[in-house]
C-alpha cells in the first residue's frame, strides 16, 4: 500500500493541477477567437448589402408576420428602443454592431458604436466619439453603416463628422482612427451623406467628397484606401474635379473579366470603376447631371444603376441602367475608358429612383422608387413586368429571402410580398408606431431578422420553424498574375502623410501589373521636393521647421514613377500674420 500524500504536498499538486487546467482553458480560448477571427460564416450578415453585395440570403424558414408591440405570436424575439436609427446594422461571430445616436438631447451628445448579442440583445460594449467640426443634424447621426471584417474580426465605421474607425470587434477597443476631416479635407455637409466602407484584400476603403491642398485643392470624390490592420494610407485618389454632389453610394466590389473593379456612383453623376488595390481608373458611364447614391449592382459581369435626378441627354428627371463593360468606348481624360453610350444595354427614363438600391430576383429588376412604388423590370430587355404603390416615401433598401421581399417605407409601412413572375402577392402588410419609420434596411443572420427604424431595432424570428441556407454557384474569381506580367504601376506608401518637424517615414515602392494586381514590393530611386530628406533605403527625415510646410516624395522604377505628399505640421503654438504675402 502506498502512503498518502501529505496535505501541503496534495495541496501543492492541486495548485498545479488547477493552473494548468486553467493554462488549457485560455489556450483553447485563444484558438477559438483565432478561429472565429479567420472563418467566414455564410450565415453573418458583416455588411448592409449582405455576404455577396445584393441583398439577398440563401436562409430559408423565416417569418411572413411579426408585430412590434410583441406578444404570443409576434415573433419578436427582443427590441431596443435606445438603438434606433438610420444605419443597417450588421452581424458577425454572434454580435450585432451599429451606429446610433449617444446621449442624445444632452450637452454630451455624440455618436457611438453598439455591438451587443445577436440572440438576446444585451449589450457587449459601446465605444462613443464626438461629433465635431460638422453642423449636421441629431436626426442624420449614424448615417453610415458598420463593416465586419470576417478575417480579423475587426469593425470599421465612418462617424458624421469623418472620424473613421478600427474597432477590435470583441472588446470595443478603438485599434486605429483616423480624423478624416481634419488630416486630409472629408466635406462635413448639413445634410449628414456619409459613406459606407468597403473591405477587400487587406484594404478598407471609404471616400467622401474631399477639399485638399496641392494638386487636390479643388473639391472631388475621393477613395482612400487603408491597410486595414494598420491605418497606414496607401492610395488615394478620385474621380473628376468639381463634383455636383456629395455621395452615399456604396461601392461594389467585383470580377469583372477577371479584374477586380470597385464599382460605384459618384459626385459627378457618373457610373465608375476602378482597380482597388491602386485607384486607377477602369472605365465610367455618365449618368446623371447630380451625384448618384443608389449603390450599384453587380450580377453576371452586367452592372444596374440607377438615380433620381436629371438626366444628361434631356431634362427627364430619372434612370434605370444595365451597363456592359465588354463593350468598350472611347478613351477619358483620365485613362479610363468611356462607356457613355456605348456601353448601354438598356436604360428606362423617368423613374426616379434615388436612394433605395436594386436587386436581381430570378431575372427580374427589382427596384423601389423614391414615392414608394415597387416596379419590375425585365434584367435583359428593361422591360417593365409589374408596378406595385406601397406607400409615399422610401429611402431604405428591401431585402430578399427565403423567398420572400422584406421591406419597410420611411413613413412606417412594412410589407412582406412575395414575386411571382409579373405578378406581386402581399403576404403582410401593417403600420409601425405613429412616427416610426424605415431609413435603414432589413437584414437577416442565423434565422433572425433585424429590423432597423427610427425609433427601434427589432430582432424577429420564427421560432417554431427550423432554419437553414441553401447553397449558391461560386463566385468568380480573378485570374492570377502570370510570373513574366509586367509591371505598370508603380505605388509609393504611404501615400500622404502628416508628420512633426524631425519626424521620419519609411517609404516603399510596390509594383502593379496593368489589371491592378500587386506583383511586388522593390527598391526605388526617392528623391524628394520641398522640405526634408530622403535617403536611398525610403526613409524620409522631415524638415525640423516652426512653420508648416508641404512636399512631394518621387519614387523611379525604370520608366515608372509615383509619387507621395507630405505635410509638415510644427507643434502647438502656431503663429499665423500676413508679412510675407
Amino acid at each position: 500500500t502506498q502512503r498518502p500524500l501529505p496535505m501541503s504536498r496534495f495541496r501543492s499538486v492541486l495548485i498545479v493541477s488547477v493552473k494548468y487546467c486553467l493554462l488549457l482553458i485560455a489556450f483553447s480560448l485563444l484558438v477559438g477567437m483565432a478561429s472565429n477571427a479567420g472563418a467566414s460564416d455564410p450565415l453573418d450578415w458583416p455588411n448592409w448589402r449582405g455576404p455577396a453585395q445584393d441583398r439577398k440570403s440563401t436562409e430559408t424558414g423565416l417569418p411572413a408576420r411579426w408585430n412590434p408591440k410583441g406578444g404570443a405570436e409576434s415573433n419578436l424575439l427582443w427590441k431596443r428602443d435606445d438603438l434606433g436609427s438610420i444605419s443597417t446594422p450588421v452581424v458577425l461571430n454572434g454580435k450585432l454592431y451599429t451606429i446610433v445616436r449617444s446621449e442624445p438631447g444632452t450637452s454630451r451628445e455624440g455618436e457611438k458604436v453598439v455591438c451587443v448579442d445577436a440572440a438576446t440583445g444585451k449589450t457587449i460594449w459601446e465605444n462613443k466619439f464626438n461629433v465635431y467640426l460638422s453642423d449636421v443634424p441629431d436626426t442624420r447621426v449614424g448615417w453610415s453603416s458598420c463593416v465586419a471584417d470576417p478575417e480579423t474580426g475587426h469593425i470599421y465605421a465612418l462617424g458624421v463628422c469623418g472620424m473613421f474607425q478600427c474597432f477590435d470587434g470583441e472588446t470595443g477597443e478603438t485599434l486605429w482612427s483616423h480624423s478624416l476631416h481634419e488630416e486630409y479635407g472629408l466635406l462635413s455637409t448639413y445634410g449628414g451623406r456619409t459613406n459606407v466602407p468597403v473591405l477587400f484584400d487587406d484594404l478598407v476603403i471609404i471616400s467622401a467628397i474631399v477639399i485638399g491642398w496641392g494638386d487636390m485643392a479643388k473639391p472631388a470624390h475621393r477613395f482612400l484606401a487603408f491597410d486595414k490592420s494598420t491605418g497606414e494610407l496607401i492610395w488615394f485618389k478620385g474621380t473628376r474635379l468639381l463634383p455636383y454632389d456629395t455621395t452615399y453610394s456604396t461601392p461594389s466590389i467585383s470580377m469583372l473579366g477577371g479584374q477586380a473593379a470597385l464599382i460605384f456612383g459618384s459626385g459627378d453623376g457618373a457610373v465608375w470603376a476602378l482597380q482597388p488595390r491602386t485607384g486607377k481608373p477602369i472605365w465610367k458611364y455618365q449618368f446623371s447631371r447630380r451625384g448618384l447614391n443608389v449603390s450599384p449592382l453587380v450580377v453576371d459581369e452586367k452592372v444596374y444603376a440607377a438615380h433620381g435626378e436629371e438626366n444628361i441627354d434631356d431634362t427627364t428627371m430619372g434612370g434605370l441602367i444595365c451597363i456592359d463593360p465588354t463593350r468598350g468606348g472611347s478613351k477619358g481624360a483620365a485613362g479610363e475608358i468611356d462607356l457613355t453610350g456605348a456601353g448601354e444595354v438598356w436604360r428606362v427614363k423617368e423613374v426616379m429612383i434615388g436612394k433605395s438600391s436594386p436587386l436581381l430576383i430570378d431575372g427580374t429588376l427589382v427596384v423601389v422608387d423614391d414615392r414608394a412604388t415597387l416596379m419590375g423590370f425585365d434584367a435583359n430587355t428593361g422591360e417593365r413586368k409589374f408596378r406595385k404603390k406601397l406607400g409615399t416615401v422610401m429611402r431604405s433598401t428591401p431585402l430578399y429571402a427565403d423567398g420572400k421581399l422584406y421591406l419597410c417605407t420611411a413613413n412606417g409601412r412594412w410589407y412582406t410580398l412575395k414575386i411571382d413572375g409579373d405578378r406581386v402577392k402581399t403576404l403582410y402588410k401593417m403600420r409601425l408606431p405613429a412616427g416610426e419609420g424605415s431609413y435603414g434596411s432589413p437584414i437577416v443572420s442565423h434565422g433572425r431578422l433585424y429590423i432597423p427604424t427610427t425609433e427601434n431595432l427589432y430582432c424577429v424570428a420564427d421560432q417554431t420553424s427550423t432554419t437553414a441556407s441553401v447553397s449558391e454557384p461560386s463566385e468568380a474569381t480573378e485570374e492570377t498574375a502570370p510570373a513574366e506580367s509586367e509591371a505598370s504601376h508603380l505605388q509609393i506608401v504611404p501615400a500622404d502623410s502628416l508628420v512633426r518637424p524631425g519626424q521620419k517615414i519609411n517609404f516603399r515602392a510596390r509594383l502593379f501589373d496593368e489589371r491592378g494586381r500587386f506583383l511586388k514590393e522593390v527598391p526605388a530611386d526617392f528623391t524628394a521636393e520641398g522640405p526634408g530628406t530622403i535617403g536611398a533605403d525610403g526613409v524620409y527625415v522631415a524638415a525640423g521647421t516652426s512653420s508648416h510646410q508641404a512636399g512631394v516624395v518621387h519614387g523611379k522604377v525604370g520608366s515608372l514613377t509615383g509619387t507621395a505628399r507630405i505635410r509638415v505640421v510644427p507643434d502647438l503654438p502656431w503663429l499665423f500674420d500676413f508679412n510675407d504675402q
